[in-house]
Parts: structure tokens; sequence; C-alpha cells
């Protein structure tokens, strides 16, 4: 057998730590952004008005986003934690017991059982890395690999804040109609769908064109309740 076999592929991250907040945000802070303007427009033709509304549901929306996926991200690594411990106590009092939990592991998935007992002897010898096989296999998380909560924090903040930014900025540049910002921000939703390809199996047209219509339609809904209410003059 040859020692330190070459691996010819590489997986990408699927553990969420950075992926999952970035995308989530600028989706969000596109769309919400998005239909709050066009909520605003269809009630009135003031442009400062609606600059306002933007510039407002961009600060809000960033920060409760941050906020969320803090403690959210912090919550899960905490309870991830804690059954680790668990996990350690466990090893230190009852090595035995745990060490034939996980040569029975091996030999549920195939392994024969003379060579599962070894395998989880060898890995007993050393505490964390046994630590490290019993949380995987039982937690489906790694000690060292668990998300951060800053990191979640912090991409939600600038995704999103990214995502409102783009209806906004025709306001910003002194554009007068609505659909200006609506041509943009129907251009962006397709962009950004077809880019979360990139890290999905869909194809680029399909997830480009699902989350061009998932924020038309949203916008188009406010756009309706905003010009309703401008109507009725509340």
């Amino acid at each position: 057998m040859t020692e330190g076999a070459e691996i010819h592929h590489r997986h990408r991250d699927v553990t969420g730590g950075w992926l999952r907040p970035s995308v989530f945000g600028t989706m969000d802070g596109l769309v919400s952004n998005f239909a709050l303007i066009a909520g605003v427009a269809g009630g009135t033709a003031d442009t400062r008005v609606i600059a306002l509304s933007g510039v407002a549901g961009l600060a809000a929306g960033a920060l409760s986003m941050a906020g969320g996926e803090y403690v959210s991200v912090a919550s899960q690594r905490e309870l991830a934690q804690a059954e680790i411990a668990v996990e350690r106590r466990e090893l230190r009092h009852h090595p035995e017991d745990e060490q034939a939990e996980l040569a029975q592991t091996f030999i549920d998935k195939g392994v024969d059982p003379a060579l599962a007992a070894e395998v989880a002897r060898q890995i007993s010898r050393n505490p964390e890395r046994a630590l490290e096989v019993h949380t995987v296999n039982e937690l489906g998380v790694a000690p060292g690999n668990l998300p951060s909560p800053l990191v979640a924090a912090i991409s939600s903040f600038l995704s999103f804040g990214v995502g409102a930014l783009l209806p906004l900025l025709p306001y910003v540049l002194g554009a007068e109609e609505l659909v200006i910002s609506a041509v943009l921000s129907c251009a962006a939703l397709f962009a950004a769908g077809a880019i979360v390809s990139a890290v999905t199996a869909r194809s680029w047209w399909y997830s480009g064109l699902r989350q061009l219509v998932v924020g038309a339609v949203a916008a188009a809904v406010t756009f309706g309740v905003g010009n309703l209410v401008g109507a009725a003059g509340l």
C-alpha cells in the first residue's frame, strides 16, 4: 500500500460558514429593498421620500441580518460545543465503551468486525483524534471546524448592504423614475441567481430566472399595495 495517496479532486465548502449568509444576505437585500422602494414609489412620486426609504431599508436590514446571523450561528456553535463536551467526558470516563461504539460504527458501514475493532483501537490511542472521529460520526461536526458567528455576521452585513444598494443607486444618482431601478434590480436578480449556480448543481439560466421571478413578484405586489394606499390618501 502506498503512503499518502494522491488526491485528484477537491470539494467546495459546504459547511455554510460564509456561503449561506453571503448568498442569503445578497438576495435578501436586493429583493427586500427593491420591493420596499417599489412599494413607496407606488404611493408617492417624491424621489426624496423614495430614496430615504431605501437608505433606511438598507441600514435596518443589514443590521438586522448581521445580528440575526450572529445569534443564530453562536447558538448553533454553543450547542455543538456542549455536545462535544459530553462526548469528551464519555471518552475520558468510559474509553472501552466508546472504543466498542466506534468499532460498531465501522461494522455498520460494512467493515469486517476484526478490522473494525483494530481500527477503533488505533484511533482511540489518540484522544483528540478519537474525539474528532466520534463527533463527526455522531454529531456531523468536527471540534476544530465549527462555524464562526463573526464571519456569518460580517458576511451577512456586507452582502445585504451590497444587494440593498443596487435598487437604491439610481435614486442616489438622481433618477426620478422607478423603471431605471427596476431594470437594474431585475438584471442584478438574474445575475445573482446565475452566479449562485456556480456553487450548486442548477443550471445558470434556471437559477437566474428563479431569483428574477421571486424578486419581481415581491416588487410587483408591494408596488400594488403602495399604489392602493397612495390612491386612498392614507
